[in-house]
């Protein structure tokens, strides 16, 4: 009975799983399929877990449940309380922990298998140890920066690069030993440890725009981790999901650089934000006009054309509700309300698209950077909710701007700008925004939920009667 399972329920299993894990890729590339996606991986998810369940060579449940169960009850209680705002670093975890879990089947497997690897196991399982431990690593420091318990702009120190080349190399010629003498127990343990020095090491440098990017790199790592894994164990559906989330997260990072005008070489290893703007003090200094909440409405009951443009500041307030309120109000003043969405708004990839498909804002008036920039000329009234380097004309009009060559929404060319913001400091990437002092620009002080309470308290004092 045990084989027929082997034989015909686990494979079934597996292949189940493979195939619903590519149909939730299909439809998380989709706001509209986004839920659909997001079941149809949970089932493949549960068919891997239900196939590995049933595998002959398991003799002993007790630990397994056991694990399970501590993992459940941390899974809903990190699900539970982590606020919308520290998705990314949420995920940063999750990326941690997942190329942690597949360092340690890496280790638990050289420990029991050292002396009779060959040359086809002990490759990938040097992969698997090296990916998986500096993305453990790696992923640890990108949480903490989001969170900002660590520096958010870049640590840097002369002979940097140097130091990190060489930390890499020393890691691979660990492997290399290893696979030449898999009996070598020190070798591997210089690699684990170079290992984990190279992911603290790599990311220290990183900070900034260049974040969400480092989280979906650090996705591809851990995915291709896991498929490495899934040689060294000879189990297919590791192969296939691993592969497909390496190659998820690879492509899902080269489109962010693209967007923001960046390689990958300038993302592992530039200093970016290192040289960033002078900070709050200098930028109060500088001239600038501001708004109450009933000035601004006043402006905005006259508008036709509106854009709103969410950024972090929103998500941190939890005013996506009161956002899309606002936009109701104007379209019943007879403004057209549409929201531009910049690929590296918030801290993670689509992180505003979930904040607004959460307070059931249309999809059809959600649209990307490059479908709404050239609407911005014609727009009466540009509302920018939190959002701040993703709207910098800096970088396009100032080549000594650290985020110089970055596409941005080009808020500026408004008729009027109205920015919702708590205080005139630098945004993540530590450089000022030179839109605040524009002529057009109003600034409108105060948290931004708060704000759009005020101005849909305005709005509807006098919307038309129906």
């Amino acid at each position: 009975m045990r084989n027929t399972l082997n034989d015909i329920v686990v494979p079934i299993c597996y292949l189940a799983a493979a195939g619903f894990f590519i149909l939730g890729l299909k439809g998380i590339t989709q706001p509209r399929s986004a839920r659909r996606g997001l079941r149809a991986a949970e089932a493949g998810m549960l068919f891997a877990i239900v196939g590995t369940l049933l595998n002959k060579e398991i003799i002993d449940y007790t630990w397994i449940v056991a694990a399970m169960a501590v993992g459940a009850v941390l899974g809903v209680v990190l699900s539970l309380w982590t606020p919308m705002t520290a998705m990314p670093q949420r995920i940063a975890l999750s990326h941690a922990f997942g190329a942690l879990a597949a360092g340690l089947v890496g280790f638990g497997h050289y420990l029991e298998h050292r002396g009779d690897l060959t040359v086809a196991t002990s490759i990938p399982l040097v992969l698997e140890v090296l990916l998986g431990f500096l993305t453990c690593t790696g992923s640890l420091i990108a949480a903490g920066k989001l969170q900002e318990l660590l520096p958010t702009r870049p640590m840097v120190y002369p002979g940097q690069n140097a130091l990190n080349l060489a930390v890499f190399v020393a890691a691979l010629a660990a492997g290399a030993v290893v696979v030449a003498d898999p009996r070598n127990t020190l070798a591997f343990g210089l690699l684990i440890t170079l290992a984990l020095v190279f992911g603290l090491l790599l990311v220290l440098r990183i900070g900034g725009a260049d974040m969400p990017t480092v989280i979906s790199l650090m996705n591809a790592y851990a995915g291709l981790s896991a498929s490495a894994m899934g040689f060294v164990l000879d189990n297919q559906l590791l192969i296939i999901a691993g592969a497909l989330d390496g190659a998820s997260g690879l492509i899902l990072s080269i489109i962010m650089c693209r967007a923001m005008n960046r390689s990958f070489t300038n993302v592992l290893f530039g200093g970016f934000g290192a040289t960033a703007g002078s900070g709050a003090g200098v930028a109060e200094e500088r001239p600038h006009r501001s708004a109450t909440p009933e000035e601004a409405a006043m402006l905005l009951e006259t508008a036709r054309e509106v854009i709103v443009v969410p950024g972090y500041g929103m998500a941190v307030s939890q005013a996506q509700h009161k956002v899309r309120e606002l936009a109701d109000v104007l379209e019943r003043h007879g403004a057209r309300v549409r929201f531009a969405i910049h690929p590296v708004a918030g801290r993670m990839p689509g992180h505003m698209n979930v904040l607004l498909a959460e307070a059931d804002v249309p999809y059809d008036r959600i649209l990307d950077m490059d479908h709404i920039n050239g609407e911005f000329p014609q727009c009466d009234v540009a509302l920018v909710i939190g959002a701040n380097d993703v709207t910098n004309p800096a970088a396009k009009d100032d080549p000594s701007s650290p985020i110089y060559g970055m596409p941005v929404l080009d808020v500026a060319a408004a008729r009027t700008v109205m920015v919702v913001k708590r205080g005139m400091s630098p945004g993540f990437a530590g450089v000022d925004n030179d839109l605040y002092y524009l002529d057009k620009t109003l600034m409108l002080f105060g948290d931004a939920k708060g704000v759009a309470d005020g101005l849909v308290r305005e709005l509807e004092a006098t919307v038309p009667a129906h």
